[in-house]
């Protein structure tokens, strides 16, 4: 079992082996051996989903586009990925999520099609199928029937269970409180995240991507006196076409574009008020309601614990918990209370947040739990959503040639693959063609219709 140290470190070790496959494709730091100044697309962003946005615009557009991203922490060592425990599931309650979450499952059963690079080794993000399980006490009962039923009606297999049959099949668990659980017998469990960044980076530098390793700092504005929009004065419109961007030797430099995409994780909506986006006028007023919140996981061991069928169990509470590998270790967690959401300055461990908040719940629902050992435990980002706890994607309405993908608050990771052809749909094709996110708009800020997830992990 790797400690948490040491999952970093491999993941270190792994950006550094593609940062030399970078060079070794590229024959320098950058493509041709020239900074890239100008570009028709640029990512703010290079974590998973800026990758797959990457990947899937120019897996589309071969040799139309050139497609450059910008990547502050190129070993993502304070990645959000760090984080993720790499679930996937479709049990949620709203259809788009299922339906990206369904999407999803088949493009990790397909990676090897999708994402394989030649004379490298296939992709293996090491998916586990155990599911997930949801337990609900009699208040959440209904809703959880609900969402059972439209994730079936959209092609998910689930199975609802009663407290007796929920006995019969997983016997360790105590279902004290629990009026109804669903499990997902399908496309459900959870993967390396790591092994997925990975895999979307390098097909990605294989097609041609451009990667930076620098900080976006600043934006370049431009006067555009023909374009004409309401509630503005004619010809006082003005655009984004470059972004300015410290590079890893503290150079400042910029690269003009015609497109420009946030997809910067928890960092979003300091990107987007560098372009005035929530201290501007109209529509420029509203920010992007994106921010950093602190999470830890916790890694237990538990000898006489349950078994190989474990799934990733979510208590009432918010508490949940999954297998980890085959010696008796499991992956811990919870979202704090709001009242309790600890500073995002450092990534440090507040302990004292299992032995009260955690173990309790964890020794109650599974009795084995409560001779376990903390082994190891790490913070890590998540891109909070204070909206509605949903993400943001598609384009800005007042910038013509802005994209947003960021805020999906805990979920980013699974909906990466389905949200990075959705943004590609909308710029090459002018609207979505396969799932459609229209309702996942930053309009939704605007006319004050948020998008509510009954099931946020």
């Amino acid at each position: 079992m790797k400690t948490a140290k040491n999952k970093v470190e491999s993941f270190v070790e792994r950006m550094q082996g593609i940062r030399e496959l970078s060079n070794k494709i590229l024959k320098s730091p950058y493509r041709d051996g020239i900074f890239p100044e100008h570009c028709d697309i640029v990512i703010i962003g290079g974590g998973a989903m800026g990758s797959s946005i990457a990947y899937w615009l120019k897996q589309r557009a071969p040799n139309a586009i050139t497609v450059t991203v910008i990547e502050k922490d190129p070993s993502y060592a304070e990645a959000s990925t760090c984080l993720s425990v790499g679930g996937l599931r479709q049990q949620f309650s709203l259809e788009e999520n299922i339906k990206m979450s369904l999407f999803g499952a088949e493009f990790l059963r397909n990676i090897n099609q999708h994402l394989s690079v030649e004379g490298h080794d296939p992709p293996d993000v090491q998916f586990t199928p155990c599911g997930y399980l949801f337990l609900a006490s009699e208040k959440g009962a209904q809703q959880l029937e609900e969402n059972a039923k439209l994730q079936k009606k959209l092609g998910a297999k689930n199975e609802l269970l009663t407290p007796v049959k929920l006995k019969q099949k997983f016997p360790w668990i105590n279902t004290d409180g629990i009026a109804l659980g669903c499990h997902g017998l399908e496309n459900e469990g959870w993967f390396d995240p790591w092994s997925l960044l990975y895999a979307f980076k390098r097909k990605a530098l294989s097609l041609g991507v451009e990667y930076i390793d620098g900080e976006a700092i600043g934006f370049e504005f431009k006067k555009m006196p023909d374009l004409l929009m309401d509630g503005m004065e004619p010809g006082s419109y003005e655009g984004v076409d470059k972004v300015l961007v410290r590079t890893e030797s503290g150079e400042i430099r910029s690269v003009k574009f015609g497109i420009v995409i946030i997809a910067a994780g928890p960092y979003s909506a300091k990107v987007a008020r560098m372009a005035r986006i929530g201290t501007g006028d109209g529509m420029l007023s509203i920010p992007l309601p994106v921010e950093p919140r602190k999470r830890y996981v916790f890694c237990i061991n538990c000898k006489n614990g349950p078994g190989l069928n474990t799934p990733l169990t979510i208590d009432p509470s918010g508490t949940y918990f999954r297998r980890e590998g085959l010696a008796g270790n499991y992956i811990c967690g919870r979202s704090p209370l709001p009242e309790e959401e600890p500073s995002v300055d450092n990534l440090d461990v507040d302990h004292d947040f299992f032995d009260k908040n955690i173990w309790p719940v964890l020794a109650s629902r599974v009795p084995a739990f409560e001779a376990v050992k903390v082994k190891n435990a790490w913070g890590g980002y998540y891109e909070y959503n204070t909206y509605d706890e949903n993400g943001i994607v598609g384009p800005h309405p007042y910038y013509i040639n802005m994209y947003i993908a960021t805020g999906f608050s805990g979920h980013g990771i699974q909906h990466a693959p389905a949200v990075g052809r959705g943004v590609m749909e909308m710029i090459l094709d002018g609207g979505f063609e396969t799932i459609d996110l229209t309702r996942m708009s930053f309009d939704r800020l605007i006319m004050d219709r948020p998008l509510i997830e009954e099931n946020i992990v």
